[in-house]
């Protein structure tokens, strides 16, 4: 487990327990089956649902295999419990990321689980108060928007200005127009947790 700033921690049994909702939420739909209740989950597996858990908070569920992305969807605001956050997050992921087909049952077993829980959003100035590798971004101009994970640009190896030109293209936008004035930044910090990781 990755803390990448200021979001609250999740403890290890939490940030499991999220890890195996996830799996078992993706391996229940690919068997036709409907998604477990998280608290009926929890229940049968001997868990407690912390407060932590219940709260509203924004994530965003990241699928892999054989080390290259296979679906990534989120939500930036928390609206939900975090527990069923994840658990829809996951189904979308694997299934209604609309630039990959449906996930199979024969990807399971190369399939890598990786959690961003978010922080709040924060409004800054302007890039100057972007920290890459720590900062989440949202990038809004007009009616276009478009995010960025904090672990997205390291991953890449891009720079401040390199990450904002592929937002803004992200965004539908040119790549230069995030520095014309109107755009806007708000950025987040996120606690990131993977299968392969000791949690």
């Amino acid at each position: 487990m990755t803390d990448r700033g200021d979001a609250p921690g999740l403890t290890p049994p939490e940030s499991r327990f999220l890890l195996e909702l996830a799996r078992e939420t993706i391996c229940a739909a690919v068997a036709d089956e409907p998604p477990p209740d998280p608290e009926a989950y929890a229940a049968g597996i001997g868990f407690e649902p912390t407060a932590a858990l219940l709260q509203d908070r924004g994530a965003f569920v990241t699928l892999t295999l054989g080390g290259r992305l296979r679906g990534c969807i989120g939500t930036i605001v928390g609206i939900a419990p975090l527990i069923e956050v994840v658990r829809e997050n996951a189904l979308a992921a694997a299934f209604r990321d609309p630039r990959f087909a449906p996930l199979t049952a024969d990807e399971l077993d190369g399939l890598r689980i990786e959690i961003s829980v978010l922080s709040p959003l924060r409004s800054v100035a302007g890039p100057r108060d972007i920290e890459i590798g720590r900062h989440g971004i949202l990038l809004a101009r007009g009616g276009a928007r478009a995010v960025f994970l904090p672990q997205v640009a390291p991953e890449q190896g891009w720079d401040l200005p390199t990450t904002l030109d592929h937002l803004a293209l992200k965004a539908g936008l040119s790549a230069n127009d995030w520095r014309e004035e109107g755009t806007e930044f708000q950025i987040f910090t996120a606690e990131i947790m993977a299968e392969d990781a000791a949690v």
